[in-house]
């Protein structure tokens, strides 16, 4: 007897969108606040450290939201719950690692040559 998936998860499809969103926003505006702060005060506190709670609670809801998204969309496309999850899950953490730590290097670049160690222009 075939199965057949009756309801696609669009709702997950859109609040996984909408979540990593809303992090998304979060997470720049701590992110501008804490880089500003650490600009005028040049505080003995490594911009590298600042990567805290504050920067790691919309950080984690970027991650999740866009699990949801991806296993959603993969689910709409007629893949099996678990299988979506299961590649879901393992990629997005993997992404979420890799964009935490180039966040720690670039923080580092930053606190090292100033703005000006990020001008990407003067590359080409």
């Amino acid at each position: 007897m075939p199965y057949y998936y009756s309801s696609a998860p669009y709702f997950l499809f859109v609040a996984g969108l909408l979540a990593g969103l809303a992090s998304g926003a979060a997470f720049s505006a701590t992110l501008k606040q804490q880089v500003n702060e650490w600009d005028k005060n040049r505080s003995t506190r490594t911009l590298a450290n600042m990567q805290g709670p504050q920067l790691l609670v919309p950080f984690l809801g970027i991650s999740g939201g866009v699990c949801f998204f991806l296993a959603a969309g993969l689910e709409i496309f007629g893949f099996p719950t678990k299988l979506a999850y299961a590649v879901a899950i393992p990629l997005t953490v993997l992404t979420g690692l890799l964009v935490w730590t180039q966040l720690a290097r670039l923080l580092e670049q930053l606190e090292r040559g100033g703005s000006k160690a990020l001008d990407l222009d003067s590359f080409g």
